[in-house]
């Protein structure tokens, strides 16, 4: 069957019927948790929602028993919906992987079938895909995140101004789960207090200005003393450490190589912009802003940011993974630092 983007699934729930399978993979789980709760509201009464129901994880079935609970005919309604968590497991269970997928091949008309496979198996199932509709639960980019932060908030009773939302998506990143936990904190305030920018940064521990990109723009910028002031911290900051943070460099960095690449090949203008965008998007990189607020950073780092210095500056990057994932090296602090004197100094000897 044709695979569908998270988008299109939506839509499709909406304007007609449902398919009778779904498998949804990827990593964001809470993606894959919200189209399953938007197939039941769409196929199951919810006064009999108790009957027509099933939800069991893959790996505890034998054969016998999932194509029983597929070919189950619903209690006083039109369809059913089974729910089968874990499928990945089904490649250890040889004959109830077998028995799934016979059963797909001619897949009862009153039962809807949905899939899911746990975000810790990173490759998809082709021949899941093929038999039924499959759906990839990628993580968002910021714009996405931001849009769909909205809806969660005020779903909650939660007024989230636009700068408190994004500082939010910066403090903590783009991980949904992570987002919908702090957005319960945040709905369990009094409602009428304010949640400015500052208010949601005393909230989640991260000032204003002192998110990892925040840091990231002071070093692309040349802004040595900020980047290095800004270390303390944001290594005192939960999740956070210094292989993270010199992946971030390393990734934009790499960006930027490329848009510097497209600019000494003379692309100018609106050509400039469409190249870097398609790049962006094309590559979907984790953990940036908005494609747009993205691409605008790399095109004004362009100048700055030659090539040669940026191949030394990924040098610089890699010494300092390589250093912070030794054994016998602790000081995460001290090697960012001097992994950002290192880059600055490369500025001078470009110039």
């Amino acid at each position: 069957m044709p695979a569908q983007t998270l988008d299109a699934f939506f839509r499709s729930l909406t304007k007609g019927a449902p398919a009778r399978a779904y498998y949804f993979h990827g990593p964001e789980d809470l993606l894959k948790d919200e189209a399953l709760r938007a197939i039941i509201d769409r196929v199951l009464d919810p006064s009999l929602r108790d009957f027509n129901l099933d939800q069991h994880s893959a790996g505890q079935l034998d054969a016998d028993s999932l194509f029983a609970l597929c070919t189950t005919l619903p209690m006083m309604a039109e369809r059913r919906v089974v729910v089968l968590r874990e499928v990945e497991a089904l490649k250890r269970k040889p004959k109830v992987r077998a028995a799934l997928l016979g059963y797909l091949g001619r897949p009862a008309p009153d039962t809807v079938l949905v899939l899911i496979q746990g975000s810790n198996e990173e490759s998809e199932d082709k021949d899941l895909s093929k038999a039924a509709v499959a759906v990839a639960c990628e993580p968002l980019p910021e714009d996405r995140v931001l849009e769909w932060l909205d809806r969660r908030a005020k779903g909650l009773g939660i007024e989230l101004p636009e700068d408190a939302a994004r500082h939010l998506v910066r403090a903590v990143g783009g991980e949904l789960a992570s987002l919908a936990a702090e957005l319960e904190k945040l709905a369990a305030l009094p409602a009428t207090e304010p949640l400015t920018v500052e208010r949601v940064g005393e909230l989640v521990g991260v000032r204003h200005g002192e998110t990892v990109l925040d840091w990231r723009d002071a070093v692309l910028e040349d802004r040595t003393g900020p980047a290095v002031r800004l270390l303390g911290p944001l290594l005192d900051q939960p999740g956070n450490s210094g292989v993270k943070l010199v992946t971030l460099l390393g990734t934009t960095l790499i960006g930027v190589g490329v848009a510097r690449s497209y600019h000494d090949r003379r692309l100018r203008g609106k050509s400039l912009d469409d190249a870097v965008f398609a790049l962006i998007r094309r590559n979907r990189v984790y953990g940036l802003m908005s494609w747009g607020e993205e691409k605008g950073r790399w095109i004004r780092w362009i100048p700055g940011w030659p090539a040669e210095r940026v191949t030394h500056a990924l040098r610089c990057v890699l010494a300092a993974d390589r250093a912070l994932k030794g054994t016998t090296i602790s000081d995460e602090r001290g090697i960012l630092i001097d992994m950002v004197l290192r880059m600055a100094t490369s500025r001078l000897a470009a110039a």
